[in-house]
């Protein structure tokens, strides 16, 4: 049964890699793909010289890494509230409901979820009504006139997306606690939130753990949909992120190997990280990932 998955790893995840090569040489398509791969002039680091010392290296880097970090404090800890909050709901007709209308955003495509977003923070838009409406403020905001609020947005938009449907991994680690100690907590006189403080949160340790190894190493993944759907020439410099920089440069201005290299560097920097906070967890809290 694991050979059909095991077959589609290998053409999928691992054939491709051979196609990092165009990141050390100067690729220019013309002819067969085969020819004009193997022939290309070998320039070694030369891309990646040229991506650290040209000015938007550092641009790239301020947004990707400020995305990535402000998702990850308010999307990581969001499906563990929100687990807790579903395991606390005893109606089990509200809690199916609940979790149904939690788990919705994250089937809806980036397209419809960005217009979504975008009608609701247009100067016309319901926040903008609200705000004028509890005068919070006098004139409509330019959320996405002003490159500031990008970075928020773009957060708060990951973390509604994805949040319930996180939020599966942690309610199946709940259903896995034994009721006996919910029952000896009880004993003990421990309310329902000192059962949360300590057998809930203690017994999902280690699925935490696990997913934050994760997380932080897909840090430099700050996304592509959700910023290429909502940004503007307005906001360039403050959502443009590694994956967008990529594209337009490795695809719409043709420059194949500078776009190889860009992605392999966010790919080497990327396994550093599962590396180093597995090692770290695994010091820390002796629970890791391998």
């Amino acid at each position: 049964m694991i050979v059909p998955a095991f077959v589609c790893t290998l053409i999928f995840s691992y054939a491709p890699m051979f196609g990092l090569y165009m990141a050390f040489i100067n690729y220019k398509p013309g002819g067969s793909f085969v020819g004009s791969f193997f022939r290309g002039e070998f320039v070694g680091l030369d891309w990646f010289r040229y991506f650290f010392d040209n000015g938007d290296f550092w641009i790239i880097m301020r947004n990707t890494l400020a995305q990535s970090l402000l998702s990850l404090l308010l999307g990581f800890p969001a499906p563990i509230l929100l687990a807790l909050a579903i395991n606390e709901v005893r109606s089990g007709a509200f809690k199916r409901i609940f979790q149904t209308i939690s788990y919705l955003p994250h089937f809806i495509s980036w397209v419809i979820a960005a217009n979504i977003i975008i009608t609701l923070l247009s100067s016309q838009g319901l926040v903008n009504k609200v705000l004028m409406l509890l005068h919070i403020t006098d004139e409509p905001v330019g959320f996405f006139q002003n490159g500031h609020y990008f970075w928020w947005i773009i957060a708060s938009a990951n973390m509604w997306k994805d949040m319930g449907f996180n939020a599966i991994m942690y309610l199946a680690g709940i259903s896995s606690i034994n009721p006996e100690m919910y029952e000896a907590a009880k004993v003990d006189g421990a309310s329902r939130m000192k059962q949360t403080l300590y057998v809930t949160l203690p017994a999902l340790r280690p699925t935490i753990v696990i997913l934050l190894i994760l997380a932080v190493g897909g840090v430099l993944n700050a996304g592509f949909d959700q910023q290429y759907l909502m940004q503007n020439d307005l906001v360039l410099k403050y959502s443009d992120v590694i994956d967008t920089y990529t594209y337009r440069y490795g695809l719409q201005n043709s420059m194949f190997s500078y776009g190889a290299a860009v992605g392999l560097f966010k790919s080497v920097v990327a396994f550093i990280l599962v590396l180093a906070m597995n090692r770290l967890a695994k010091r820390v809290n002796d629970q890791s990932l391998f």
